[in-house]
């Protein structure tokens, strides 16, 4: 479903992910505590951090089999969760996508936006690789825009 990278750039990849992580701020926790197993993982106003802490994150929310709810707003490194099968928007929700960059001083994350772009897909990975990953400033959406540009992903009831 994700495309994978040659070795040698997966390798390259994984060093600038660590070396990122060394400058970049560690995301405070944004998950709602749960009561049960059967409760849905509530996401809600996360403003993402750190791209390696945010895989990490997503293989987890993956693996657990539970509905996770996006509320609020998703942006930056949050985003590359959407895309978790188990996933949904809440209607109301808003998502916002910038540049990856070295958090403090500015400067692009050379390859993080590639890192990145594996969890987008459909009319979202369109947009990131034309625009989105090239600016600073971030572009906020609606759920509903998120939905249109990525039909596969789903509102929440």
């Amino acid at each position: 479903m994700f495309k994978q990278f040659p070795k040698p750039l997966a390798a390259a990849l994984t060093a600038v992910t660590l070396l990122a992580a060394c400058v970049t701020e560690a995301p405070a926790e944004r998950v709602t505590p749960v009561r049960s197993s059967a409760d849905p993982i509530v996401i809600r106003n996360d403003d993402g951090g750190n791209v390696t802490g945010y895989i990490l994150r997503r293989n987890e929310l993956a693996s657990s089999g539970r509905r996770v709810v996006f509320r609020g707003y998703c942006a930056s490194a949050c985003t590359m969760l959407i895309t978790i099968p188990n996933a949904c928007l809440a209607p109301d929700a808003t998502v916002g996508f910038h540049a990856p960059h070295f958090i403090g001083s500015g400067k692009p994350a050379p390859m993080i936006n590639q890192l990145m772009a594996q969890y987008y897909r459909n009319g979202i990975l369109q947009k990131w690789n034309s625009t989105w990953s090239k600016s600073l400033k971030m572009q906020v959406i609606s759920a509903k825009e998120y939905v249109r540009l990525d039909p596969q992903t789903k509102l929440c009831r």
